[in-house]
């Protein structure tokens, strides 16, 4: 049996402790250099076989193996492992194949398995039985994105802002960031009707609408907005309306739209500026979102929720506010990130002042050449150097492109800076097979709704929609 974390514990430095500590983190426990019961498994080597179905019956499996003597920190592992695919990959079926003494105290949290069984509308299930047993990988993956000819409208929606993008032959005629508060409105028709009225301002700078593609935070599958913090004050009884927001837009201005989770048009702007696959898309924004282009060029619809991943095995390790989750990315990798990290920066804002705001004005300070600030972007950029190896683990890539709004201004350079010098001093041989990429400034901010626009194949001009 193929075994991908024993082939991977090759390329990596395992059970060291960390030769450079974030800054202002000292805590700070990657998982990578965590001597584990998977890597090390000298006593009794056990295959475990972990499968994860999903809609249509799509399948992924993960293969490793453990130390079954090794009790219970092998049960341990392999429910940290579980946790990762299960943001990773998704699903609401989970294959467990392995003795039972190593699955069966395997625990779901109820946070995971409940949004699990929202995202695929079928309860969630754990089934335990032998390791080849577990059945095979059923993937589907579809190649997006890359359509730019006629007119388009791209957007991008996050927790603070939306972006739209005017698009006509590849080239962007029109782009706008719009403040919007999404998170605390309990009335979906204001989520609707702010998109609605950016769509229509994009579409006065175009002779016609031919096509509109979309990127956003949350879970999409099929167009359908199943899972996303930009509805979390809508009640749980008003949800359902909220699922088929972007099938309604569609029938109203009658052309084709597609959107995915704006971690994969991460990935999809990445191929498409790059011209090449095998692509990790991270989008520092209000939170973390990740999206992958597998080396075939194609999206295979797993979730890439690496926001709920966990990424630090430290006691104190915070806590995410929403999933309850200790040490997961959204902690580490958006504007939560430095939020919590101006305490021990020693950077004191107001209570009142919202996230944004504090990114603002640790980026003034940055123009400033504060050093302060400094100190917040080596911080995350130590925590991304030591966990873009831990994502090697389940993802097979050659390039990391990292964009969004934590790395507008010089603190993008520093963030990027810091991991090239954790994987040249960690990692060195698997640093020499990853390429870390940051868009420049214009794309950083609008990359995502230009690649958004891309992605559905336009109708014929008869059928376009007429700008207003």
């Amino acid at each position: 049996m193929t075994c991908r974390d024993i082939e991977y514990s090759r390329s990596v430095n395992i059970a060291s402790a960390p030769r450079i500590i974030p800054p202002l983190d000292s805590q700070f426990h990657p998982p990578i250099l965590e001597k584990n019961c998977c890597f090390d498994a000298v006593g009794k080597p056990t295959a475990i076989v972990i499968g994860l179905e999903r809609e249509n019956g799509l399948i992924s499996r993960h293969e490793t193996v453990v130390d079954g003597d090794r009790q219970p920190d092998a049960s341990r592992e392999l429910e940290r492992i579980v946790k990762f695919l299960l943001w990773a990959r998704g699903g609401w079926k989970l294959y467990l194949g392995g003795p039972d003494s190593l699955v069966e105290p395997i625990q779901v949290p109820h946070f995971d398995a409940d949004l699990m069984e929202r995202v695929y509308e079928h309860p969630f299930e754990v089934v335990l039985m032998d390791a080849p047993d577990v059945p095979s990988t059923n993937e589907k993956g579809a190649v997006f994105g890359g359509h730019l000819d006629g007119c388009r409208i791209g957007f991008d929606l996050g927790a603070s802002d939306y972006k739209v993008a005017a698009v006509e032959d590849g080239t962007v005629v029109y782009s706008q960031e719009f403040p919007w508060n999404p998170r605390d409105q309990s009335d979906p028709r204001y989520h609707y009707e702010h998109l609605h009225s950016g769509l229509k301002k994009a579409a006065q700078h175009l002779a016609r609408v031919d096509a509109i593609g979309g990127s956003t935070a949350g879970i999409v599958v099929n167009n359908r907005i199943m899972a996303s913090s930009l509805f979390r004050g809508v009640p749980a009884d008003e949800l359902q309306r909220t699922k088929d927001i972007f099938l309604n837009l569609r029938r109203e201005w009658g052309v084709p739209l597609e959107v995915v989770n704006d971690g994969d048009v991460t990935a999809l702007a990445g191929a498409m500026s790059l011209g090449e696959s095998g692509i990790l898309g991270i989008a520092m924004g209000s939170s973390e979102a990740a999206g992958f282009c597998d080396r075939q060029g194609r999206l295979l619809g797993w979730l890439n929720e690496l926001a709920f991943a966990p990424v630090d095995r430290s006691r104190e390790a915070p806590l995410d506010e929403w999933s309850g989750g200790r040490g997961v990315g959204a902690q580490y990798f958006s504007q939560q990130a430095v939020n919590r990290l101006l305490v021990p920066a020693g950077i004191d804002l107001p209570r009142q002042m919202e996230a944004p705001e504090r990114l603002q004005y640790v980026q003034k300070l940055m123009v400033q050449e504060d050093p302060r600030a400094a100190k917040i972007y080596e911080t995350i950029g130590v925590y991304l150097g030591y966990t873009i190896p831990h994502y090697a683990r389940f993802y097979d890539f050659g390039h990391v492109l990292v964009l969004g709004r934590v790395t507008t201004g010089t603190g993008g350079n520093i963030i990027l800076a810091k991991a090239r010098e954790v994987l040249q001093t960690e990692f060195q041989e698997l640093a020499e097979g990853i390429v870390l990429h940051l868009p420049d400034e214009k794309s950083r901010r609008v990359g995502q709704a230009v690649a958004a626009a891309s992605l559905p194949m336009r109708t014929q001009p008869k059928a376009s929609h007429e700008a207003a």
